[in-house]
């Protein structure tokens, strides 16, 4: 049975805190750099340009499918996710932790679409063929998944969380590799909507923190560490698939049909890692620790 230790602050909860705030300057910054390094730079966009291009040589199955599964995300299905969170935290009889769980999903698709449509522009720096000089930085979808796996996390017993996030996560960290596939973003709209989740989940928990609402949970899931470190070598094995991947693009002609098939390829990979990692990273923050 848990043995929730429900005490003031202590030296475990200020680490938490401190935790807390370096993760979502980090996020902050990773943010800023991701956009400068891809969206503003001729050869960010070289390269993204050639993953679209490559995207267009995979077989017409894998297109639809992604497409299919991107599509299960509309406006009706990111309601009845709010509403499910919120339903959790209402049911726990924690109205606060429902209304902040529930704000970084909303908030998360402002942030998104604020900075997509109004802050961060893409220059045309380089000369492209096809329909590339759009802005899509961040991906509004990636930023749902994440957001609510982000959510998840927060209105979840303790006892609860493995349970719960080996089905969420299983989605959400592969929402930003559908997108590639199905040309609707590119890698750094992926990565930077993981940024803006692990940032805003950040924010929820010092919130939740300041007004006393986190307390230390005295137990241990053995079955977790196995989950999580399956996931953590999943997350490695497509860290370093994608890096040597990306390698070629560096090494080769970027025009080449093959060098783009690899730089999709090292897309595909880096987006999956990338939410892997911010996924457990932000359920790392929370190691013993329970809102409530």
């Amino acid at each position: 049975m848990t043995n929730v230790l429900a005490q003031p602050v202590t030296a475990l909860l200020g680490r938490a805190r401190r935790r807390w705030i370096v993760l979502a300057v980090a996020a902050l910054l990773a943010l800023a750099a991701i956009y400068v390094a891809a969206v503003l730079t001729p050869l960010g966009q070289q390269l993204e340009n050639a993953a679209l291009r490559g995207a267009d040589q995979q077989a017409a199955e894998t297109f639809r499918e992604a497409s299919e599964r991107l599509g299960l995300i509309t406006v009706w299905s990111l309601a009845a996710a709010t509403l499910a969170v919120g339903a959790i935290g209402l049911l726990r009889r924690k109205p606060l932790l429902a209304a902040v769980a529930v704000g970084v999903i909303v908030v998360g698709q402002i942030v998104t679409q604020t900075l997509k449509r109004f802050v961060l522009p893409r220059p045309e720096l380089v000369e492209v063929v096809g329909d590339y000089t759009g802005n899509s930085f961040p991906s509004g979808h990636t930023t749902i998944a994440m957001t609510v796996l982000v959510a998840v996390i927060l209105v979840v017993p303790f006892r609860f969380r493995g349970l719960a996030l080996l089905v969420v996560m299983t989605w959400a960290t592969s929402i930003g590799a559908y997108t590639i596939a199905a040309k609707w973003h590119r890698l750094s709209d992926t990565l930077g909507a993981d940024m803006v989740a692990l940032g805003l989940g950040c924010v929820a928990a010092l919130v939740l923190v300041r007004t006393g609402r986190v307390v230390i949970v005295d137990e241990k899931r053995r079955l977790r560490v196995v989950y999580v470190v399956l996931i953590g070598g999943l997350g490695l094995l497509t860290l370093g698939l994608g890096l040597v991947l990306g390698w070629s693009a560096f090494a080769f002609d970027i025009t080449d049909p093959t060098i783009e098939w690899n730089a999709y390829l090292a897309a595909a990979a880096l987006a999956s890692a990338g939410s892997i990692g911010t996924a457990l990273v932000y359920w790392w923050s929370w190691r013993r620790l329970e809102a409530a």
